[in-house]
């Protein structure tokens, strides 16, 4: 029996066509729906997704990393550096919206986008990673743990989700290479 072994790939991108973006929503959709919404609980009009990763192009701030399974998108996450305004917190970079739909699960397209976010960093001389999670998302948990993160605090009101509180946790990692 021969054994199929699925093509993936990681890309940053700044731009997105219309395939793309349909992919992207529809997993987008797909993680929201799982409880990984990254601040939506249930799929907002395809409208307001367009224009939220749309919109996350313009930001000069943002980087949109991109997972693919079989050429169609399904996950991002993105690079997210401070303002110019915020020099004291200038050595933080932020990730956030970081999925990976839940049918493209167990390919490693999260651990590699995960790298690929911490080599960017490094590269823009940030010598540290922040992110933050709802207790909830067991999944990303154990990948962050398991790729480094330290958890640092917990928020006990951090959503609200089907009228009740939901923990988050904040998580960083120190990725100062010397000699970059």
């Amino acid at each position: 029996m021969a054994t199929v072994i699925a093509q993936t790939s990681i890309d940053w991108v700044t731009g997105l066509n219309e395939p793309e973006l349909a992919d992207l929503c529809r997993a987008t959709d797909e993680a929201i729906l799982d409880g990984n919404g990254f601040g939506w609980l249930s799929p907002p009009p395809i409208r307001t997704l367009e224009s939220y990763w749309r919109g996350v192009l313009l930001v000069p701030e943002r980087e949109l990393i991109v997972a693919r399974l079989e050429g169609s998108i399904v996950g991002s996450g993105q690079l997210m550096r401070p303002p110019p305004n915020n020099e004291a917190q200038a050595f933080t970079a932020h990730i956030t919206t970081f999925f990976v739909a839940p049918a493209a699960r167990a390919h490693g397209l999260g651990i590699v986008m995960l790298e690929a976010i911490e080599r960017r960093a490094q590269e823009a001389g940030f010598s540290m990673l922040q992110l933050d999670v709802r207790a909830t998302q067991t999944a990303a948990i154990r990948l962050y743990e398991r790729a480094g993160f330290r958890k640092w605090a917990t928020k006990n009101k951090y959503a609200f989700v089907e009228g009740d509180f939901v923990a988050g946790y904040y998580y960083e990692k120190d990725v100062l290479v010397e000699g970059i």
